[in-house]
């Protein structure tokens, strides 16, 4: 019992060191070229208990990083696309390299999406204040309405795939979403914010109840961060 307990040990020790040096070479490989990954705004576990810990971890230093390196390794032959910025190899797609279209469509639309998601969360949500709340009011019908039809769009989102709340320069809000890594930055919209619906986003706590999973999330929604995004897509000035 020993001898295998002992095998068991290493066994798992060898596995997590070999997690550990892929995820190394990963953020390696993300880090050789124009777009960085960006470290989270807060600690792993400063979501906790509605996004757990291990999550974000996975989810930013795997699976975001892998949308960066792959974006950046499609680069290495296109120095043209190589300098521009993402939302513009976004809105022009249509404008890419045929050969590297679906790779920017994938995995641009994935960096771009988690780095509009990371910063729209935080530990102390608040309320929607000022003009962000008279528009959530005036176009989605107010706070309450906005929560149950966004969480009823993710619901109804097959497979894997983003909600969306998008702004006009107008400021018009709408709702949305998107299949895969796709983004409305691609139609030229701005994003307001948006949630995940990808299994990885929240497999390890809710399995497969989406819909827990999407309640639990307005609790850590940064309604300041996300009135900041609203006075700059207004300004004209909001990126991704």
């Amino acid at each position: 019992m020993s001898s295998i307990a002992s095998l068991t040990r290493r066994e798992f020790l060898a596995g997590s060191a070999a997690i550990v040096a892929l995820t190394r070479n990963v953020h390696a490989q993300a880090a050789a070229g124009p777009f960085k990954l960006e470290p989270l705004p807060y600690p792993n576990n400063a979501l906790e208990p509605h996004i757990d810990a291990r999550t974000m971890e996975i989810h930013h230093d795997r699976h975001h990083a892998a949308y960066v390196m792959n974006l950046n390794n499609a680069l290495k032959d296109h120095p043209a696309v190589a300098s521009m910025s993402l939302q513009d190899i976004l809105a022009k797609l249509g404008e890419m390299p045929e050969a590297i279209r679906t790779v920017l469509r994938n995995n641009g639309g994935g960096h771009a999406n988690h780095t509009m998601f990371w910063q729209v969360m935080g530990p102390a949500g608040g309320q929607p204040q000022g003009e962000l709340a008279a528009a959530i009011t005036r176009d989605l019908g107010g706070l309450q309405k906005l929560q149950d039809d966004f969480n009823a769009a993710g619901l109804r989102v097959f497979g894997s795939g983003w909600v969306f709340i998008t702004v006009a320069p107008d400021g018009k809000l709408a709702l949305e979403t998107k299949p895969n890594q796709d983004t409305p930055l691609a139609d030229g919209k701005h994003v307001l914010f948006g949630n995940d619906m990808w299994e990885h986003a929240y497999y390890l706590s809710y399995q497969n109840r989406r819909a827990d999973y999407l309640k639990a999330w307005w609790n850590v929604v940064n309604w300041t961060k996300i009135g900041e995004r609203y006075a700059a897509a207004k300004a004209g000035t909001l990126t991704i």
